[in-house]
């Protein structure tokens, strides 16, 4: 995968963990001296954001010598990154390149998990990423083998409940009128009950997105509309995790959406960084 993060935003974390040059290193006059550093992993992952790292260690004046890309899964014990330099530019690459990949890594593994769980199943992560992380959000999704179900609000139209209480019309006027406004889109309406889902679904509603409802409930729903001339895509939201993706699955859901890969821990990076 190429580099997601753009060189400013590389520096700008650079600058957060060393804006002043690196106390330590400095001071122990070691900073000139030739070194040599590696990231391994200390579990099974799937890689995220290595690209990114390797670039923070050749802007912090390493040289990368070899790197694994984003998307491979690796065994623990898996030497993914190598580098050498000077002492001082690993020293300040050090952390903030293990982070980043550490955080990404785990969000990409935790997709593929559930992607595994749902064999011939899209999995769609959700916008709900930590603020200020969506590009290595979105990077880390795509390489655990998930999609993205919405970047943000711009592009999609996506009916909560919250809009539906502004609205005075049947569904079958503003279903109507929003596929006049934006032909192109898929309609999508969120449900807490088989009946509302139902209902929205004869309405016209292209995808019916189920709010935590078991998969029993998504079962109910797909043999409910199946009849109707295209049937909605009928995908479950909220809660859906690897333990039950295939539970999903087996209801009839083709469609799954999610939030889990980004609520968890990070990936377990080992880092030696010693003299060459």
């Amino acid at each position: 995968m190429t580099t997601i993060l753009p060189d400013a935003a590389l520096d700008a974390l650079l600058a957060q963990d060393v804006p002043y040059g690196d106390l330590t290193t400095d001071s122990l006059g070691i900073a000139a001296r030739p070194a040599r550093m590696s990231f391994a992993a200390r579990g099974a992952m799937v890689l995220a954001g290595t690209e990114e790292a390797a670039r923070l260690v050749e802007k912090a004046g390493g040289r990368v010598l070899r790197v694994e890309p984003s998307g491979t899964a690796v065994e623990a014990g898996t030497v993914f990154l190598e580098a050498d330099g000077p002492a001082g530019s690993l020293h300040r690459a050090w952390k903030v390149a293990q982070t980043l990949v550490e955080y990404a890594s785990g969000i990409a593994t935790r997709a593929q998990r559930i992607v595994e769980a749902a064999p011939g199943v899209t999995v769609a992560c959700t916008r709900k990423n930590f603020q200020g992380s969506k590009d290595l959000s979105v990077k880390a999704v795509q390489a655990g083998g998930a999609v993205m179900h919405r970047l943000g609000l711009s592009e999609t139209l996506l009916v909560f409940p919250e809009h539906r209480a502004f609205l005075s019309e049947p569904p079958e006027t503003w279903i109507a009128a929003l596929r006049r406004k934006a032909p192109e889109k898929k309609i999508v309406v969120e449900v807490g009950s088989v009946e509302k889902a139902v209902a929205f679904a004869q309405a016209g509603a292209d995808v019916i997105q189920l709010e935590k409802l078991p998969p029993d409930a998504a079962r109910a729903v797909i043999e409910a509309t199946r009849n109707l001339t295209p049937p909605p895509v009928v995908a479950p939201a909220g809660g859906v995790t690897e333990a039950n993706a295939a539970a999903y699955a087996a209801a009839g859901c083709r469609l799954l959406i999610t939030s889990a890969p980004f609520f968890g821990q990070p990936a377990d990076v080992k880092v030696v960084l010693e003299p060459a």
